[in-house]
Order: structure tokens, then sequence, then C-alpha cells
């Protein structure tokens, strides 16, 4: 009794320090994730870190910076023990935040991590964290721009290799990095073009700077230009390609999606017209993520209800990044046109890349030589393969295929130039290109109205870096991160 006296009255004095430091509140919250688990990791971050570290320690002496110790960890205002964790102490600005930062390592058990919160939350100036709060005061104090912290959100969320290795260039700054050159470029010539409007009539800047200027604004808008111009390879890598499964009825598209999948995702039947509505499946091809969607068979339809799935396998089609185009090997012809005329039956979009897939090729027997004859006659068709989603005959031969024409979509994201990741990057980005062209227009009329249009530019590249923003805007980007990140 007499111990926990004196841990409750330790944990009081704590708290009277807590107050003392409440020019800026303390959050807290899980990081590790939720649900039962071995260990759970449990943050704190602002100025009231370090008394409430000590408060549930019971120590007045803090850990040195950075280095994990082992305590036991009690209700500050019962005394009861809670767990027997590591804790670390950040000291600010050396943390992810760049305030005060405490860490505790408790066991995961739901009633270790609720007992924890429950002390944390019953000390005064400490409030749980909003989504993405933590990585939001990282920004305010300047710790990562808003590209890394929508890397870090991506990092965080990504379920494949190449999304890994994407977000995580990005959120060690590559695209922040490029932005701000492109910023930096710009701020040097609005100076140079203001010097020159301001002085020029002193004689005190030389004709040539205004040349100097017309080429670096030609240069970086060709370079913004080329960026754009990317194929929406960061975005595809980053929301995954949207790939349609198409063909006529009963051909086996359902049971292809099964097989891709692995699991029974989509009712298979022998008659025709069992799919209605689109079926909808996220995979992992080789590293790149694939949105996969199987859809109703095309046809023109007479029942209501067909005719609304034949709709929205017309619509969902439209918006492909990529067709499978499923075909009944037994019932297509063995030559080259009569291959593309089928194809075209389905009116696949003629710019989106797509997969020919001969299913039932279990059934050919004999005829396969003559169709593989077909296929290699010239006839430009897409690439080709054979499969049996009965036997998984040449399954292999098509998650090939998809894994290097999902490669080709996205790209190496280590290789080149970071690429584009967000729509609201394109868009300011473009916004940028417009301004910039608008400069060569406007510059021969009124230089004023010039050093406008680089402003504007500016302006835009900075939204993206976070340096000129609004609230709403970070509002958007950061409550789609977890509590706790």
């Amino acid at each position: 009794m007499a111990l926990r006296r004196a841990l409750s009255a330790a944990g009081r004095r704590c708290a009277q320090r807590l107050c003392s430091a409440a020019w800026g509140d303390t959050i807290f919250a899980v990081s590790s994730g939720h649900g039962r688990c071995g260990v759970a990791v449990i943050r704190t971050s602002g100025p009231g870190s370090r008394a409430a570290l000590q408060s549930l320690t019971g120590r007045p002496a803090l850990p040195p910076p950075r280095v994990l110790a082992l305590r036991r960890i009690r209700d500050p205002a019962t005394g009861e023990p809670l767990d027997r964790g590591l804790v670390v102490w950040f000291q600010g600005p050396q943390s992810f935040t760049g305030e005060d930062c405490a860490e505790l390592h408790v066991h995961g058990g739901p009633a270790v991590v609720s007992g924890v919160l429950r002390a944390l939350g019953a000390l005064p100036g400490l409030r749980p964290a909003e989504p993405g709060e933590f990585t939001r005061r990282a920004f305010r104090r300047g710790k990562l721009d808003l590209t890394a912290a929508e890397g870090l959100g991506d990092l965080i969320r990504a379920e494949t290799e190449a999304q890994r290795r994407q977000a995580l260039r990005q959120m060690e700054g590559e695209l922040g990095r490029l932005y701000q050159r492109w910023s930096d470029t710009l701020t040097q010539a609005l100076a140079h073009l203001e010097a020159y409007i301001d002085f020029s009539e002193d004689d005190n800047v030389e004709e040539e700077v205004l040349s100097q200027v017309d080429a670096t604004v030609r240069a970086l808008e060709q370079e913004i230009g080329s960026h754009l111009q990317d194929g929406r390879r960061g975005e595809l890598l980053r929301g995954g390609v949207r790939a349609v499964i198409a063909g006529p009825p009963n051909v086996g598209k359902s049971s292809l999606l099964n097989l891709l999948c692995q699991r029974p995702a989509a009712i298979v039947s022998p008659v025709a017209g069992t799919t209605r509505d689109v079926v909808e499946v996220a995979l992992n091809v080789g590293g790149y993520p694939l949105v996969l969607s199987d859809t109703a068979g095309l046809r023109d339809a007479t029942d209501p209800v067909e005719q609304e799935g034949v709709s929205r396998a017309r619509h969902r089609l439209s918006e492909a990044d990529l067709v499978l185009a499923v075909l009944d090997a037994t019932a297509v012809p063995a030559e080259p046109v009569g291959l593309g005329a089928a194809l075209g039956s389905l009116r696949p979009p003629p710019t989106t890349p797509c997969i020919m897939v001969l299913n039932k090729a279990d059934l050919l027997k004999g005829n396969r030589g003559s169709l593989h004859a077909a296929c290699a006659r010239g006839h430009p068709l897409p690439p080709l393969t054979f499969l049996s989603c009965k036997t998984g005959e040449g399954l292999d031969h098509l998650l090939a295929l998809l894994a290097q024409e999902l490669a080709r979509l996205c790209g190496d994201p280590l290789s080149g130039s970071p690429s584009l990741t967000q729509s609201r990057h394109s868009l300011h980005l473009r916004q940028c290109a417009v301004a910039l062209a608008r400069y060569s227009q406007e510059r021969q009329s009124d230089l004023g109205l010039a050093a406008e249009r680089l402003r504007l530019a500016r302006r835009h590249l900075g939204s993206i870096t976070g340096h000129v923003s609004t609230e709403d805007v970070l509002d958007i980007i950061f409550r789609d991160f977890c509590v706790g990140k």
C-alpha cells in the first residue's frame, strides 16, 4: 500500500508538470495496428511526453534518448501494474514529429493495451490522436513535405513489391526534391525578371538577363511536360491496374477469374448469361497490383436484367487499363482475319492494351496446330495464349503475359525520375505548365503580367509539396492515414 501511495503521489506530481507544459497538447495512440498481437507500440508526441513517460514508469530519470529500456508500467492514478515492457524516449527535434516523443512497447493483449491507453487518457493535457496527426505534426515541423507524407501513407498501404518500392522512394523525398528544384528554378527566374522590371531603366540590369529567364522558362516547361507524359505509371502502380475480363457468354470468364484468384469468387454455371453484375478482386501478379473485373457476357440480350449487366460490362470495358479478351478456342475461326473479327466483336477500346485468351484448349485435340499457325501468319493480333480453366493448362503462360504487360504499364519504380502518384500532383503540374505557356505568350506585351504567371506557376508547385497550401488540402491528405501514424 505504501508503494502504491508513493507511486500515486509521483503520478500526481508528473500530472502537475503536464499542466505547466500546456502551451501545446500531447497526443497518444497505438501505432502498431489494432487486434491481438505479440507486441503493441503506443506512442505519444508533444510537450507532455516526458512527464507522461515518467508518470507511467514511476521514475523521474528517463533512459537515454533512442535507447530501449525495460520498465514496469503502472497506472499513475492507482499504482496498479499494467505490464512490464520496453520504453523509448525521443527528445525533440530528433524524433519523427520533431516534438518530444515517447514509445511504450507492451504486450499486445487487448486488456494491456486498453489499460495503458486509459492511463494516458487520464493524464491532464493528453488526448487521443486523430488519424494521421503524428504525420501532420511532422509536416508542420518540417520533418517531411507533403509528397513524402503521401509516400509514407502509400508505404503503409502497399500490398505488392512494386508499390513498396515506389512508396519508399517517394517517402525518402525524391519526388519532393524534384519539385523543389523546379520551384527554386522558378524563384530564381522570377527574381531576375522582377529585377529587370525594376532596374532596367537605370542600366543596372543587363538586357541578356531577360533572355536567360526566357530560356529557363522554356526548359522548365519542357521538363514538366515530359514528366506529365508518363502514361500514368505512378498512379497505376499506386491504385492498381484495372483489368477487365470480357468476352461472349459461356466462354469461361468467371472460371478464369476463379482460376487467377484461386477461390470461387464468381458463380460458374453451364447456363449462358449467369454473370450479371461486375465481380472485382485485387491480385498481386509479378509484384504489380491488378484489379481484375469479371463482367457479363457481351451479346444482344433481351432480358432487362441481362441488358443492364451488359451495359455495366461495356462501361467497365471503356474504363479498363488492360483487357483480357476471352474466346472459346473451339469456336473461333482458325485463320488470322477471323480471329481479329472475333476480337473486334467485343469492341475493346482501340488504345487499350489487350491479351487474347483462347479458353477450353483441352477440347481442341488436333485443331490446336491450325490455330497456332493462324496466329503466326502475321496478322496484327495482340498477345495470345491458350488456356484450359478446367485443367489449368496454359496458366503459367498467361501469368507471364500479364506480368509483362503490367511491368510495361507501371514501369520500374526504381529507374528514371520518380513518377506521378497522385491526381492532385497532375492537376497542379498541368496548371503550372499552363501558367508557363502563358508567360511566353504575354512576355512581349506586358512583363508585369508575365511575372505574375511565374508567381502562379510557383504557387502550384508549392501546393504539391505543401510550402503553399490550405487547410482543406491538408485535411484531405491526412484523413486517410490510420490512427497512430
